[in-house]
């Protein structure tokens, strides 16, 4: 009685736990500290903890004295001996049923405080000293004993009631021991051994099998399911859990029973072990032993009874589907899920499925769509691997058919860049020529202008004698003067004066004036007329047949007086060669840097409404843009077009070997074996027998074909290889002193012999360098001359792209707008301001300058957004050392020369002369094709502003293939953007039109369009790979749990599988439709 009063008094305690007592909040300082403590305690995630700390000093102070209260009056072992209490045999039957009244609410009370409690009460729990964990699955045992047993009682067909001394129909160790079935996992037999020393080391007697039949009738197994998981949900009771020898046993025993909902909340939970790293074969241990334990024939046969007996449960249903999903297919083994897959075809789930399939439940037919998404058709995947082979086979096909496609292509595009050099050259010559054509115009031109000129000035001093010869003839009328002749010929003008009389003194000499005088008079003779221009081939046909010009006519006399004084001017010189044209926009000002420059117009700074970041581009100086690509560009014209407004709010800022030495070489004479002497170094000997052997031809072969340079004997790689071991001074020496002392040549290694013989050949560096030559020239050239050619084709290309050009000048303008208010309008820019495009961004960091400038392009300017097709083999170019390639160039030219110098010693040599006639014009040809491609590569560089020398093309083309490239990928980046918009506004009007056409009082209609969301969501999902491995950490089973109820499991491989099985399906109604008609 004392025990039951003191029981009946801790339960009034427990019980008055439970109200809760308003305590004053304390000062918000501490508050926060308190609740800071409670908050870390609770070891929540961090997304849960942020919206806790959310509340307000309320809802804080609520949970922190909840915690407190919690935690102080229900400490872990009040729960456990409880437990322990209601577990103890020797108490009555009559304290039990008491006592037991209260078990539910007890263990409802545990899972919350398992749930929710901070894991240090948890640990506590589970700790050495309390070991929950065994009490709460020795009472789970305790529970399901009567259900156990009375399906025994049941199903057993031999034995109609217990056997006195042994109460149970049979013992596990007796049904383990007459089991020799295979088990898929190796340690089921001993987690199975380890459940039967557990349950059954003391049989349990009728009393407690009553008592058992009490708690059975209640909620206890359920809310134990629960406890568990709450445990589990925890990383260290998670580990605990499974690695005990039968907790996971007793959870799989509790789907015996009776209860659907305790069924379901059980196959939950085992599903979320199967994916949790390891759960796996745990739960088949499980399985392995329920069937030892109740007597199944096969594996799962309970759970496909239950499945198939509770139809009218559509939750309990869903979650065996769910189980089934993905205790059969959630490993990797293939054969071990055809395997676990066969296990329950035997057992009839097959048919079951096909009569669900017209199930209402659309929780359930996703489920068993899921399932049958992944399942294995072992006869599909036969024909899946024979039709893989032919595709592996076909692709292997396609593959070598690529290959020789790639080559004729490689073939096709060498040719044409050939072709393209080739009429760039002729473009290059014919540009020349008519630059020639157009300096002898306008040399003609000058001349012809000069020539007018003269004519004009000529016509001028006629008129003027003439008007000059009217007066003096009225002067003479009027008696004023009088003209004489004198006895050489002069005419001499005498006034008259008043008298009648001749002034003697003031007569005028003439000269030899014939015909009229004018009215100015020379003071010397005027210079001859020009000769006419010599025909010339190149002058215009117009300039030499035009007329020709008459002679000038004789100098006119002296004037009397003051006429006599006067003087012709000196003919104007020609006028100076126009001056380049000013720039365009000749509303600005204009200003001469220097003498020899174009005009350049003085740009004014913009103003703009906000502050705009600085664009950091290399500027060119005004007097360095003349003959550039900048002369020819107008970027003002450019802003006019744009809409800078827009360009303002996108950009504009927040916020606002030593010698040998003879005296010792005797000294080094080494024996070779016993007698054999060597005269060379050893590893030198050594390489150069090892070079010979390769060679396979004696020294004799190999000298007479180094002398007539046959190098059809020796191949020009053993050529290269025996030039390493040309006979240094030294050597040469040490060999003549040998043969001075006339010791015998056949003491020597055949090395040193070979070596001795090699050394007389006449011109042995020239004749070996001339071999290597020949053999090299034709591979030289083939490499050589794409390269040239990609110079030539790429410098033109880019050069005469308008389009490009387009680009650069709206670059200009924009860098303009955004420094000018800072640093000024510039002319031009360097090429590596180029790659700072994608440097300079918007105001919300979303797009780069090159991101505006490409849908300023596609907008504004649509015909030059394909600019990057005008620019041919740049990328090829970019890979040339264009250095490199011209010393190569002269190297193949001294070869040529000193294969001539050779050849004019011995020119009874055919080789040589044939290979001289052959190749000098292919030397030639790419010694021309070297010239042009520097030409043509300092033409562009300096079109650009930049310098030939200080810019080769490893540094020149790179700029335009990274420009090309970022543009290209700007490009994408826009329109994938102005997709994702497109489909945003897209989904946003759908579902604008589908809430206005939406009936809410219709619940068909609201069917439909939960089952349409519903197969949206899972094919959206289809393409992930859902099989995630779970890693046993906090909050892992609630996540799987979670996951599960959201969507069905489904392996990755699983649509393809489904999308072909559907396409077969449809094939095979068409089929069976044909057939019918026929």
């Amino acid at each position: 009685m004392g025990n039951a009063g003191s029981m009946d008094s801790q339960q009034t305690d427990f019980r008055a736990h439970n109200v809760p007592l308003k305590l004053p909040m304390p000062e918000p300082g501490e508050l926060e500290e308190r609740f800071a403590i409670v908050l870390n305690a609770m070891n929540l995630p961090p997304d849960k903890a942020r919206l806790l700390r959310q509340y307000d000093n309320e809802k804080k102070w609520e949970l922190i004295c909840d915690q407190e209260r919690f935690q102080v009056k229900n400490p872990p072992h009040t729960y456990i001996q409880k437990l322990k209490g209601y577990l103890d045999p020797a108490v009555t039957r009559k304290k039990f049923r008491r006592r037991v009244q209260e078990s539910t609410q007890v263990l409802r009370e545990l899972e919350i405080s398992l749930r929710t409690n901070h894991i240090g009460w948890v640990r506590e729990f589970l700790n050495e000293e309390n070991r929950g964990l065994d009490v709460l699955v020795e009472y789970l045992s305790f529970a399901q004993y009567a259900v156990t047993f009375d399906f025994e009682s049941v199903e057993s067909t031999v034995e109609s009631s217990v056997d006195k001394s042994k109460p149970w129909s049979r013992s596990i160790e007796d049904l383990h021991r007459g089991s020799n079935l295979p088990s898929p996992v190796g340690n089921s037999v001993s987690r199975s051994g380890r459940h039967s020393a557990l349950r059954y080391n003391t049989l349990p007697s009728r009393r407690t099998l009553k008592n058992s039949r009490l708690v059975s009738k209640k909620d206890d197994v359920h809310v134990c399911i629960m406890c568990l998981r709450a445990i589990m949900n925890y990383q260290y009771g998670f580990n605990m859990v499974m690695s005990h020898p039968h907790a996971v046993n007793e959870i799989a025993l509790s789907l015996n029973n009776k209860n659907p909902r305790t069924k379901a909340l059980v196959l939950e939970l085992l599903a979320a072990v199967c994916l949790v790293r390891g759960g796996h074969e745990i739960i088949l241990s499980a399985f392995d032993n329920f069937k030892e334990v109740c007597g199944e024939k096969q594996r799962f046969e309970k759970l496909m009874e239950h499945f198939r007996n509770e139809d009218n449960n559509i939750d309990f249903m869903v979650a065996s589907m769910q189980f089934i999903n993905i205790v059969v297919h959630s490993v990797e083994d293939m054969n071990f899920r055809v395997h676990l897959q066969y296990e329950f075809t035997k057992l009839g789930l097959d048919e079951y499925l096909d009569k669900l399939k017209h199930t209402e439940s659309d929780k359930l037919q996703v489920q068993i769509q899921a399932y049958l998404d992944n399942v294995f058709d072992v006869g599909a995947l036969l024909e899946d691997a024979e039709t893989k082979n032919a595709a592996l086979e076909r692709v292997e096909e396609l593959e070598e058919n690529i290959s020789h496609l790639s080559e004729k292509l490689q073939d096709t595009e060498n040719e044409a860049m050939s072709k393209i050099v080739e009429l760039e050259k002729q473009l290059m010559q014919r540009n020349k020529e008519l630059d020639v054509v157009r300096e002898i115009y306008k040399d003609a031109n000058t001349q012809v202008h000069t020539l007018r000129k003269m004519v004009k000035e000529k016509e001028e001093a006629i008129q003027r004698q003439s008007t000059l010869e009217k007066k003096i003839h009225e002067l003479e009328k009027q008696g004023t003067i009088k003209i004489q002749k004198k006895g050489d010929g002069d005419i001499a003008i005498l006034p008259v004066v008043a008298s009648g009389t001749l002034s003697t003194g003031s007569e005028v000499a003439v000269g030899n004036f014939v015909g009229p005088v004018t009215g100015v008079v020379s003071s010397g003779p005027l210079p001859p007329p020009p000769p006419p221009l010599p025909p010339s081939a190149d002058m215009p046909e117009a300039v030499q047949n035009g007329p020709v010009t008459p002679p000038m006519p004789p100098p006119p006399p002296p004037l009397p007086g003051p006429a006599a004084e006067t003087v012709l001017a000196p003919p104007l010189p020609p006028p100076p060669p126009p001056s380049a044209p000013p720039l365009p926009g000749t509303s600005s000002p204009t200003v001469v840097f220097n003498s020899g420059l174009a005009a350049v117009k003085i740009k004014k700074p913009i103003k703009t409404k906000f502050r705009m970041p600085v664009f950091n581009w290399v500027a060119l100086k005004p007097n360095q843009i003349n003959g550039t690509v900048f002369n020819e560009i107008d970027d003002e014209r450019i802003l006019e077009d744009l809409n800078v407004d827009e360009f303002e709010e996108i950009f504009k800022t927040k916020a606002q070997g030593p010698a040998i030495d003879l005296s010792s070489s005797k000294q080094k004479i080494t024996q070779k074996g016993s007698n054999k002497v060597t005269l060379l170094e050893a590893n030198r000997a050594k390489n150069l027998a090892i070079t010979l052997r390769k060679a396979g031809k004696t020294a004799d072969e190999i000298c007479k074909a180094i002398h007539v340079f046959d190098l059809k004997t020796l191949p020009v790689d053993f050529v290269e290889c025996l030039m390493r071991f040309l006979p240094t001074e030294n050597e040469v020496k040490v060999f003549r002193l040998y043969e001075r002392e006339r010791k015998p040549l056949e003491n020597l290694s055949d090395e040193d012999r070979f070596m001795m013989q090699f050394s007389k050949i006449e011109r042995l560096m020239q004749k070996m360098t001339i071999m290597a030559f020949i053999g090299n020239f034709a591979e030289s050239i083939q490499m050589l001359t794409p390269q040239l050619h990609s110079i030539i084709a790429a410098s033109v290309s880019i050069k005469s792209s308008q389009k490009l050009k387009k680009i650069l000048e709206i670059i200009l303008a924009l860098g303009n707008y955004m420094n000018s208010s800072k640093r000024g309008a510039v002319y031009g820019f360097k090429l590596q301001s180029l790659d700072l495009l994608l440097d300079t961004k918007s105001t919300d960091r979303k797009q780069t300058l090159l991101h505006y400038i490409s849908n300023v392009v596609k907008e504004k300017y649509h015909q030059v957004s394909l600019f990057y097709n005008e620019l041919h083999y740049v990328e090829k170019a970019a890979a040339v050392s264009l250095e490199n390639v011209l010393l190569d160039v002269k190297e193949l030219q001294r070869g040529m020369d000193l294969t001539k110098r050779e050849y004019t010693m011995h020119d009874h040599n055919t080789l040589l002369k044939e290979f001289i006639l052959n190749n000098e014009g292919k030397l030639k040809k790419l010694q021309d094709d070297a010239k042009i491609a520097q030409d043509a590569f300092d033409d562009v560089v300096k079109y650009f502003g930049e310098n030939p020398k200080t810019t080769p093309p490893s540094v020149f083309f790179p700029v335009f293939v990274r420009f090309v490239k970022a543009y290209k990928q700007a490009e994408e980046e826009n329109e994938l953007r102005k997709k994702q918009e497109q489909a945003l506004m897209e989904k946003l009007l759908e579902q604008e039109a589908l809430m206005e056409q939406q009936d809410p009082k219709s619940p068909s209609h609201k069917s439909k369009r939960q089952q349409q969301e519903l197969i949206a969501e899972l094919r959206r999902r289809q393409v992930k790979d859902n099989r995630h491995v779970y890693e046993g950490k906090d909050g892992a089973i609630e996540d799987i749990i979670t996951d599960l109820r959201n969507q069905p499991y489904r392996r990755a491989d699983a649509v393809r599988r489904s999308v072909r099985r559907r396409f077969d399906d449809q094939n095979l109604r068409s089929v069976n439709g044909a057939e019918i008609t026929m």
